[in-house]
């Protein structure tokens, strides 16, 4: 019935929008790229081949600032010309999204037209993502032959982890200095004025998060992009070190979008893609 329901408001969508899902060209924003491997400076279309030859590339971001997710987008309409792509995960997406999104998806497919504004409420983007941000992005994928997939858990895995925490299994990822590092990020990002209980939580549900991306990301058709936080892309303390246990022979490469003066090295990720900043928004 819920089917029913959507295929309906699909049909309606199509006769009451304009012709407003084609993707927006983009083009690659300004700044410095540099292979961490190497120490070399790169141009956008070299970077791009780099890429292109990888099976699973992980993009980390700044969540608001708009260069990265313009760099976002010019990679997922880029890399398809250079050779066929096999999907896009986004952390931005959860599971219980994903019956919409293929069934939106699947309907774009046949040359239905919908604004992108009418696309996020079909899928039920969530209102915490910023959509002037994501939009485009998420329309490129939406409107291209491979799957768009979700990455992250559902709010109510969440929940049910803040509530009793586990953590995934393996070496890599119960590295005292793994979960260390992770912890003194939460510490950080809530002005040190967090609880042991809390902490030991949040901790359980940042690698709950990386794992889940981490086996999504193999299990995804390939080549996959997976678009990420900054946090969740790193080698030395996300998604790859879950890669590690879980696929040690897998092999993924890492992009890190930066901020100029965050100093990102070859522990961190691959490749480096440093632009100007964005001023911090004042608390309301």
């Amino acid at each position: 019935m819920k089917k029913l329901l959507l295929l309906a408001t699909l049909a309606l969508t199509a006769c009451s929008t304009a012709p407003h899902n084609t993707a927006v060209p983009a083009t690659a924003p300004s700044g410095q790229i540099q292979d961490l491997r190497t120490g070399k400076t790169l141009t956008p279309d070299q970077l791009l081949r780099q890429l292109a030859a990888a099976p699973g590339v992980i993009v980390g971001e700044k969540h608001d600032n708009p260069a990265h997710h313009q760099i976002e987008n010019w990679l997922v309409q880029r890399l398809p010309e250079i050779r066929p792509q096999g999907s896009v995960l986004m952390e931005m997406l959860t599971p219980d999204q994903q019956p919409k999104v293929d069934q939106v998806k699947a309907w774009l497919q046949t040359g239905a037209q919908a604004r992108p504004a009418r696309v996020a409420e079909l899928i039920n983007w969530q209102k915490s993502w910023d959509w002037t941000m994501y939009g485009d992005v998420v329309m490129t994928a939406m409107k291209a032959p491979y799957p768009l997939l979700s990455a992250n858990l559902d709010r109510s895995e969440i929940m049910a982890f803040y509530e009793k925490p586990v953590f995934p299994a393996g070496v890599h990822a119960a590295d005292p200095r793994v979960r260390d590092a992770i912890s003194d990020t939460i510490r950080t990002s809530h002005q040190q004025n967090i609880d042991a209980k809390q902490l030991h939580a949040m901790l359980a549900i940042q690698q709950q998060r990386d794992r889940r991306m981490a086996e999504r990301l193999l299990a995804a058709p390939a080549p996959a992009l997976l678009i990420a936080g900054g946090y969740h892309a790193g080698k030395s303390i996300g998604v790859p070190v879950h890669i590690q246990d879980l696929d040690p022979q897998a092999s993924v490469t890492v992009l890190i979008l930066a901020e100029k003066g965050i100093v990102i090295d070859k522990s961190q990720a691959d490749f480096v893609w440093t632009t100007a900043a964005v001023a911090a928004k004042s608390a309301p």
